[in-house]
């Protein structure tokens, strides 16, 4: 098992950026594939990138591509999401979790709360 705890959130304008953090104990995160979700308010949790265990395969949303990287240290067991040029519509909870799924996931963090003002 392992226990997921993100940091990094807070409010910024649009076009800026950030970079949350995933950190891992109770078990190695190079044993996981890792991703983030995220869930605005009023809607369901979606899907915003996953990052292969050896930190080589990545895959995003569309809505993201070009300005989120998702990147992993496995020697400190932490996973990032650099958001840049973030928009309003970036505004949510985001979520890391490890094993990640389409919908799902095997381990959640509880989230850290981004908002973008316009």
């Amino acid at each position: 098992q392992v226990q997921l705890v993100e940091s990094g959130g807070g409010v910024v304008q649009a076009g800026g950026s950030l970079r949350l953090s995933c950190a891992a104990s109770g078990r190695t995160l190079s044993s996981y594939a890792m991703g983030w979700f995220r869930q605005a308010p009023g809607k369901e949790r979606e899907f915003v990138a996953r990052i292969g265990r050896s930190g080589v395969t990545t895959y995003y949303v569309d809505s993201v591509k070009g300005r989120f990287t998702i990147t992993r240290d496995n020697a400190k067991n932490t996973v990032y999401l650099q958001m840049n040029s973030l928009k309003p519509e970036d505004t949510a909870v985001y979520y890391c979790a490890a094993n990640p799924r389409t919908a799902d996931a095997d381990y959640w963090g509880k989230g850290t709360l981004v908002t973008v003002s316009s």
